[in-house]
């Protein structure tokens, strides 16, 4: 049984289904781009300082602080995975190591920063990692898609 054809149901407003029909493959293009573009301030904020972020000596400092080493190392690499990850996410360019590394990325946060404080994201609790790190792993399963440049190049991983 094969789970990757969808046959649509009755539209419930059937002057809605060319509409539908037009834009309904469009829904995981604009998912993985928003999700990557969405990431790449973060990876800003640890790598360069941007956004009011620490830069790599503040995001190594705050590493070292909470007990990840090598922190110089860790700030690195969080900050290349969401940055330059977040724009191959967003671009559909080696998207599955990219959303893999964002998926790994998310659950270390999730267990080395913010499990602790509980689920909610305004008490710096686990929500934002944990749904980044799901969208990410969505595109470990199921790649670019149609409109990527995976897509485009016809090579995937």
């Amino acid at each position: 049984m094969s789970d990757t054809t969808y046959t649509p149901s009755r539209p419930i407003i059937p002057r809605l289904s060319g509409l539908q029909a037009r834009l309904g493959g469009y829904g995981e293009p604009l998912i993985r781009i928003t999700a990557g573009l969405l990431l790449m301030p973060h990876g800003a904020q640890k790598l360069f300082g941007l956004f009011g972020g620490g830069g790599i000596p503040g995001t190594a400092g705050f590493f070292a602080q909470i007990g990840i080493e090598p922190a110089l190392l860790a700030a690195v690499l969080a900050g290349l995975t969401e940055f330059v990850g977040g724009l191959f996410l967003a671009l559909g360019l080696l998207t599955r190591p990219a959303a893999l590394a964002i998926t790994v990325l998310m659950a270390v946060a999730i267990f080395q920063v913010h499990l602790a404080n509980g689920f909610f994201w305004l008490s710096a609790g686990f929500e934002y990692p944990l749904f980044w790190g799901l969208v990410a792993f969505g595109f470990v399963l199921r790649g670019g898609g149609r409109y990527s440049i995976d897509a485009r190049i016809g090579r995937e991983f």
